[in-house]
């Protein structure tokens, strides 16, 4: 299936129940984005987690969310089942999902690293199982998303997928293969960006700018040049060419930018984190899983999670 530019003929919300196992930024991020478009409503969205004290668990529910502690609850309500776990705790999931799941849910999994064959060997025989990834900017409507089928998969499933997400961003079908490289890419994309950002505004802070201006340019240059590269169709050096007066400040810029090493720098930051996700492929596709391991990182968590809320950490 081809990409979607991120707007849909669809005018109202799609109607099918979404789960998601888990809930952290992920799920957030995402039903906050599909809530603001109008793609799914925030009482068909179901989200499902034993850590019931993490501040996203109230921002969900705020939302207007369905939480339960139980994934059973998930699974009954939800058509499209969405895996948000982290990858050492997706073989638990698993087996516990492997009862309950069934081929009318279709379960898209969003670890970083999980193959689809992974997933698959875990699952009933007939289950439909699509391997994905996005990034956090799906919660205002600019996400970028892809997918892959499982042997399972019917062309209605990436139909819907392509319905859903493509009002949050843009949602494109690619092999699998080149999922952990997307994951450097555009999943890890908005950290580098903001990053970036951050740096800028702090050179114009030292030049005279207020903060808040500076990071109000500095994120809205980010914002145009990426829309410009995509509705032109140019070559970004092109675009960069015609910025760069001869003798200008641009090119002096730029300069610096090349003798820091630059482009190598985020070249090797793409390289690392998808050497990563392929690290991750291990916990994420382990036979058995030390079940008392998990609960304990849990119970670790949310023991963290109270000594920072008595400390007022979360406090606004």
């Amino acid at each position: 299936m081809s990409a979607s530019s991120g707007f849909s003929i669809l005018l109202k919300a799609i109607d099918m129940n979404v789960g998601f196992i888990g809930a952290g930024n992920l799920a957030l991020y995402m039903s906050q984005g599909l809530v603001r478009s109008g793609a799914i409503r925030a009482s068909q969205i179901f989200a499902s987690s034993p850590e019931t004290k993490k501040p996203t668990v109230k921002d969900l529910k705020e939302l207007g969310v369905r939480f339960s502690p139980d994934n059973k609850a998930t699974v009954e309500k939800s058509k499209l089942l969405i895996l948000a776990v982290k990858p050492k705790i997706m073989p638990y999931v698993l087996d516990e999902l492997s009862t309950m799941v069934n081929k009318d849910h279709l379960i898209m999994s969003f670890a970083a690293g999980v193959n689809i064959s992974s997933i698959e060997k875990k699952l009933p025989p007939d289950a439909r199982v699509m391997r994905a990834m996005t990034n956090t900017c799906c919660a205002v409507k600019e996400g970028a998303t892809v997918y892959a089928s499982g042997k399972n998969s019917e062309t209605s499933d990436g139909e819907m997928i392509e319905q859903i997400f493509g009002r949050v961003g843009t949602v494109e079908e690619v092999e699998e293969a080149n999922i952990d490289a997307i994951t450097g890419l555009s999943g890890s994309g908005p950290a580098y960006a903001f990053e970036a950002i951050e740096a800028l505004s702090d050179g114009a802070v030292k030049m005279g700018l207020p903060r808040g201006l500076a990071m109000r340019l500095g994120a809205q240059s980010l914002i145009g040049a990426g829309r410009m590269l995509l509705e032109t169709g140019k070559h970004p050096g092109e675009l960069k060419d015609a910025i760069c007066s001869p003798e200008g400040a641009t090119i002096y810029a730029l300069h610096h930018l090349e003798k820091g090493g630059f482009r190598s720098l985020l070249i090797d930051a793409v390289e690392a984190s998808c050497v990563r996700t392929r690290e991750l492929q291990l916990q994420g596709s382990e036979d058995t899983t030390n079940v008392e391991a998990i609960k304990k990182s849990i119970r670790d968590g949310l023991h963290l999670q109270e000594i920072l809320e008595n400390n007022g950490a979360f406090k606004k």
